[in-house]
């Protein structure tokens, strides 16, 4: 090889000395790589950026959002935690939107009469203690697929008469410790309690109130019988009665402002039927915070007879649906699985 002298050769000089000091520093590199280690990042190693970006913002955008001004609801409220807060929030909703008569899986089962005979219901046979431990029987039929029953006794407490009595209204009122005691039997075995109305002559709304005393206990509903609603000409027996909308809305107007009042749970309100003349004009009834309206559709006879009548008079867009069972009157009754197979969905069946 020929030597170079002179500048010439200075340079190539330098550029030798330049390409040795890239090998070692990329020599050194690889090896810090292979280890898993990053250098610390610094003005004069550029290349190290890229690996620090990665694993360090994640970890920054965290401490950011940990570190974000929260308020405590627990200072606003004086709950003291989450859960507690929850509850007060419930606490601040009146009591009949908390417990409802309905749930999606709840339905109620009862037997009907009054005290002390069987001429009107089955209630009435036997104690209300005997009486519930049969009802019970009836009841757990209806417990398939999920679904919640409620047991309740459906008690006549104002009876219509053939007779127009001392007042001329056509109705007595039975024995106010009759009625307590199925009260206090139903609170103790969790049922609920619906005070049925045959008024004769009587406005619903005057007859109701005449049981307020009953109806501030929060297991305690209200049914009112346009059967047994009469005319004023008209005597109970000797036709079957009708009852117009406005009468309803005074009663339900009456019994919402009384949940409300008091704070009770929400209440049933119900209405029987078996013929469309009983309310003519349905479609005026209206519905009530506070208050569970259904239609109960009673009539008996063979079960093509009864879901004639149920489908003739059903009104599901403003009631929830009742179906009752007869004992002695229809022919071949009906069984649970019958009755969960009826559209609109009943929610509410009673045996007489």
């Amino acid at each position: 090889m020929r030597r170079l002298d002179g500048p010439t050769g200075a340079f190539l000089a330098y550029l030798t000395i330049v390409a040795v000091v890239l090998v070692a520093f990329g020599a050194r590199l690889a090896d810090t790589r292979d280890s898993g280690t990053t250098p610390a990042a610094t003005d004069d190693v550029p290349g190290v950026v890229p690996s620090v970006v990665p694993s360090v913002v994640p970890s920054v955008v965290g401490a950011v959002e940990t570190e974000k001004p929260t308020i405590d609801p627990a200072a606003q409220t004086g709950a003291t935690s989450g859960d507690e807060l929850d509850d007060e929030l419930g606490e601040e909703r009146p009591r009949w939107q908390r417990e409802p008569v309905f749930t999606p899986r709840r339905m109620l089962v009862a037997y009907y009469g009054t005290a002390g005979t069987g001429a009107l219901g089955v209630l009435g046979e036997r104690t209300p203690e005997q009486t519930h431990r049969r009802l019970m029987r009836a009841a757990a039929a209806f417990e398939r697929d999920g679904r919640e029953v409620q047991p309740v006794y459906e008690l006549i407490v104002t009876v219509a008469d053939a007779h127009p009595g001392k007042d001329g209204d056509y109705n007595h009122d039975i024995a106010r410790p009759d009625v307590a005691r199925y009260l206090a039997a139903a609170r103790r075995q969790g049922a609920r309690v619906v005070l049925d109305l045959q008024t004769g002559r009587a406005d619903f709304a005057d007859v109701a109130r005449r049981w307020e005393w009953a109806l501030r206990e929060p297991h305690v509903d209200l049914a009112l019988d346009p059967e047994w609603r009469m005319g004023p000409r008209e005597v109970p027996g000797q036709v079957v009665g009708a009852v117009r909308a406005a009468e309803v809305n005074r009663v339900s107007d009456w019994l919402a402002d009384l949940v409300v009042r008091h704070d009770l749970p929400e209440k049933l309100l119900v209405l029987h039927q078996f013929r469309t003349s009983m309310l003519p004009d349905i479609e005026g009834i209206r519905g009530r915070d506070g208050l569970a309206l259904v239609q109960h559709v009673d009539g008996f006879g063979t079960p093509g007879q009864k879901l004639d009548t149920f489908h003739a008079v059903a009104h599901p867009r403003t009631f929830r649906m009742g179906f009752k069972l007869f004992y002695d009157e229809d022919v071949r009754l009906m069984g649970p699985a019958a009755v969960h197979a009826i559209d609109p969905r009943v929610r509410f069946v009673s045996y007489q």
